[in-house]
Formats: structure tokens, sequence, C-alpha cells
């Protein structure tokens, strides 16, 4: 299999996803714990991809291009996965400056919208596209949408 590019998944504009057993956060931090080793990634229309690269090679591509995570730091939509009675309120935040230690991450983050729980258990992570801003069809954006229309109900 060949490494994927950051052009490729610029091209398709790529999404991604990260699952860990486990959330730290302090509010200027995130930490996942547990992290899977394989970030996924997909594409919707017109190119309909999904695929999954190693997330050491996720880190590597963090500065790399124009459109870099470095030079525009992406926005993600933190989603709990496991909870006793009521979920934590899913986070938006800015992802910044991240630390892959084995199966760790830790992130420099901005909440835009949402807390952060100070722990929590499995939850998932949705990036946005490279050089993609808060916009209409972020996955921030698309968050902010389904909340707005689960609250009209």
């Amino acid at each position: 299999m060949s490494e994927v590019t950051e052009e490729e998944l610029e091209e398709i504009e790529a999404l991604f996803v990260q699952t860990a057993t486990g959330l730290a956060s302090d509010g200027e931090s995130l930490t996942l714990v547990g992290l899977s080793p394989q970030t996924l990634y997909f594409a919707d229309r017109p190119n309909r991809e999904v695929g999954h690269l190693p997330t050491s090679r996720f880190i590597e591509l963090w500065d790399e291009g124009d459109n870099s995570f470095a030079a525009d730091p992406p926005n993600a939509v933190v989603s709990f996965t496991d909870f006793d009675d009521v979920p934590p309120a899913d986070a938006v935040v800015i992802l910044m400056d991240p630390q892959l230690d084995g199966d760790t991450i830790n992130y420099a983050v901005e909440v835009l919208e949402g807390k952060l729980p100070v722990g929590s258990g499995p939850c998932t992570l949705f990036i946005d596209a490279f050089g993609r801003p808060l916009t209409p069809v972020s996955a921030a954006g698309i968050h902010r949408r389904e909340r707005r229309r689960m609250r009209r109900g």
C-alpha cells in the first residue's frame, strides 16, 4: 500500500476521524488516551473515498503543504460514545500542535463551542479537511447545523 500524500488528501477534501478509549482535558489541551493506531479519512461527493493511515503519518502531514494544519489549524468535533445516563455535550474545538506518544495524543485546543470535560470514556474526534475554515460544509459547521435542527425538533 502506498503512502497517501497531503496533496491527495487535500484534493479529495478528506475529513479525518480519530477514536480513543478516553479523553482528558484542562480546557487548553485535549489528550486522547488509548488512541487507535489508525486515523480514518473519508470524502464525500464527487470522490466518495475512504481509507486509513497510521496516526503517526497523519501527524507527519500536519505541517506539509501550503494549506497545512500548521498554517491553518483545523476545526474538530469531539463526540462522546460511551456514558452513563447523560452524555457530555459535544464540543467544537480548533486543534493545534499535536504531540503523539504511543497510543496517546495531545493537542493544544481553543474551544469554539461547548465545554470539554476533565475526563471521559470512549470518544471520537472528527477533524476538518486541510485548509477548510469553519464554513457551512465543515465538520464543525455540519455539527452546529445538526444541533440547531435537533433543538427545533
